[in-house]
């Protein structure tokens, strides 16, 4: 993996250092990318087997499927969540650059190359474990690409006034909604049915077919307010003031972000495949929440005990994401299947698949695991000082191979 990419993706410093670093922001996207991660191991089909329904497990397994349609899960959040605290990251890696003497034109180039880096990582990804029953073009759905564009977009807004963010993030989601809604062509305008809309008609255009599951490509255009609306909050964050008056800002308006998308949910469905209005609004609300808690218990409250490894997972999230993306975790599988059958096969078969699931998901987080019980241990109340509500620890983290 090249640097530039690790910039981004490892940590929101240069270096991976841990100097005026937040452990909220690791924390927050450790979290994240460990979920997304254990789907590839089946862990959360497993969930929802047959046997299930009905039950506190399959009501449990369900938060982790994407609603089919009108509604909203737990993992309907995973990708608003990711790019969110990318664009939190991004603000303190861009300004600690520009604090260096780095000028806006070498940013500027530096955020293209990574944008087209992660781009054509998504692109690769298709191609390598290509999904049925979606169009050529079906890499546009992906997070990837969508993370490349609004990451190219949210730097551009970066030096604007917060006002002008703002409007230019709405502003995306309102053009969204326009086009949805307007959309006249035959057979495509109905705005909020799968199949029928305006996303759907772009997809017949561009890729030449559409997605099984009712996904569209132009989720690339209203998903950037994640990485915008994740900048400001890293604004917020980044700015001298009292942390309790940070976290009560981000919880208060998180908490409008949840109203505000429920109020407009009558008029506009909350409907993750097509990225209506109501759902990125809801979503971002959620988002701040989020970051609020995270901030208050790791670096306000700092209560870090137990939080070590999704730390350490939030500093190099794009090795093992691709790593698993790619057919990384079906290898891991294949050499756990045999020992989980041997030792659990007596069970049944759902206790030996869910003791394979376990097993890979161990396995591939192994490498982090080792090296944190080996180099370091993120204590409570650690030495360190606090720099402009930053803070500072006298110790860097154990670097994780990223490539």
């Amino acid at each position: 993996m090249t640097s530039s990419a690790h910039s981004q993706n490892g940590s929101h410093y240069e270096g991976g250092d841990l100097k005026r670093r937040l452990v909220a922001i690791d924390l927050f996207r450790g979290v994240v990318m460990f979920l997304l991660i254990a789907e590839s191991t089946g862990l959360y089909e497993l969930l929802v087997a047959p046997a299930f329904e009905g039950t506190v497990v399959h009501a449990i397994g369900l938060q982790f499927q994407h609603h089919p349609w009108s509604g909203l899960r737990l993992w309907d959040l995973g990708q608003p969540f990711f790019m969110f605290i990318s664009g939190v990251a991004m603000f303190f890696s861009y300004n600690r650059r520009w604090e260096t003497g780095e000028r806006w034109g070498d940013s500027l180039l530096h955020v293209f190359k990574r944008s087209l880096i992660l781009f054509s990582l998504g692109w690769a990804i298709y191609r390598i474990v290509p999904v049925e029953d979606n169009p050529h073009g079906a890499f546009l759905y992906d997070m990837l690409p969508h993370l490349a564009f609004a990451s190219l977009l949210a730097f551009l807004m970066m030096r604007r006034r917060v006002s002008q963010q703002l409007m230019f993030a709405f502003g995306l989601i309102a053009l969204t909604e326009l086009f949805y809604r307007l959309w006249a062509v035959p057979g495509f305008d109905q705005p909020f049915e799968p199949g029928h809309n305006f996303g759907s008609y772009i997809d017949r255009l561009l890729l030449g077919g559409l997605s099984g599951e009712h996904w569209v490509a132009f989720n690339i255009v209203p998903s950037s307010a994640f990485v915008i609306w994740g900048a400001l909050a890293g604004r917020l964050l980044r700015r001298p003031g009292r942390e309790v008056r940070k976290v009560l800002m981000m919880a208060a308006i998180g908490l409008g972000g949840i109203a505000l998308g429920l109020a407009l949910s009558p008029f506009t469905p909350i409907i993750r495949r097509i990225c209506t209005s109501s759902f990125v609004i809801m979503s971002g609300g959620f988002c701040l929440l989020a970051l609020a808690l995270a901030y208050w218990l790791m670096d306000v409250l700092r209560i870090r005990k137990g939080a070590t490894f999704f730390v350490a997972v939030g500093m190099n999230p794009l090795f093992i994401y691709l790593f698993a993306q790619t057919g990384g975790a079906d290898w891991l599988r294949q050499i756990a299947a045999p020992f989980s059958s041997g030792l659990f096969g007596w069970a049944g078969e759902w206790p030996a698949e869910f003791a394979a699931a376990l097993a890979t998901l161990g396995l591939m987080w192994g490498p982090v695991i080792g090296s944190i019980a080996g180099e370091y241990s993120l204590k409570s109340n650690p030495a360190g000082r606090e720099e402009g509500g930053v803070l500072t620890v006298e110790r860097p983290w154990p670097k994780m191979p990223t490539s």
